[in-house]
């Protein structure tokens, strides 16, 4: 079957690696720890996707500037000891190595930081899988279209011949954003309801259906 799309980026969090929940656990205690209001689950997981600075922004909205590295301090702190028992989900490896074979590129495009997908790609042992990353602090963060084109760049590959895949409204409007096509998935942080009105062409429920699509469509 012929090649639909040269390029396919993936976010990170609650796409590839199974990690909404410390995510939202790490906000909760990081706020707590400041005698912050503590947001809820959903408020919490909603961020998720943005740059720290900006997610921590939106969960305590009015928060003196200068409070808010103190705060993305206390979130890293508590992710830091605990992201040892993180995994990716089930199947993503072999998901992976079957877009490398049929000479797609593959990307990531994240809100973490530089140096936390560094760590996350060692822990997870996917150097060398990913022909570019970009991250939320050396290029625009979700849902600005910059980090997108910037990996459309790298390769030379238009729009049309590339997919975003997320599982946050963040990384649809991004797609919408840079005028590249996108695909949902349901099982990170975002309530797939929400995906509709960005325009995927369709929201997948766990990593298998999400391969077969790709072997399909891609």
């Amino acid at each position: 079957m012929p090649r639909r799309f040269d390029l396919i980026v993936f976010d990170w969090d609650g796409t590839l690696f199974d990690s909404t929940g410390l995510i939202v656990q790490c906000i909760q205690n990081a706020c707590a720890d400041l005698a912050l209001p503590v947001p809820d689950d959903q408020r919490a997981a909603y961020v998720i996707g943005l740059g720290l600075h900006d997610a921590l922004q939106h969960v305590v909205p009015g928060l003196p500037e200068e409070r808010y590295p103190e705060l993305g301090r206390r979130y890293r702190h508590h992710y830091m000891a605990s992201q040892h028992a993180l995994v990716l989900f089930d199947g993503t490896v072999p998901m992976l190595q079957a877009l490398k074979a049929r000479n797609h590129f593959v990307a990531v495009a994240t809100g973490k930081s530089r140096a936390g997908l560094d760590e996350s790609l060692t822990h997870a042992s996917l150097h060398g899988l990913f022909d570019a990353t970009r991250t939320a602090d050396e290029t625009a963060s979700k849902p600005h279209p910059r980090m997108l084109k910037e990996l459309m760049a790298v390769f030379g590959v238009p729009p049309a011949r590339t997919l975003m895949i997320g599982d946050t409204t963040h990384d649809l409007m991004l797609a919408a954003n840079a005028g590249t096509a996108s695909l949902g998935v349901s099982y990170g942080a975002h309530e797939p309801e929400s995906f509709a009105a960005h325009g995927p062409l369709a929201v997948l429920h766990s990593t298998r259906e999400l391969h077969h699509w790709l072997l399909e469509h891609a």
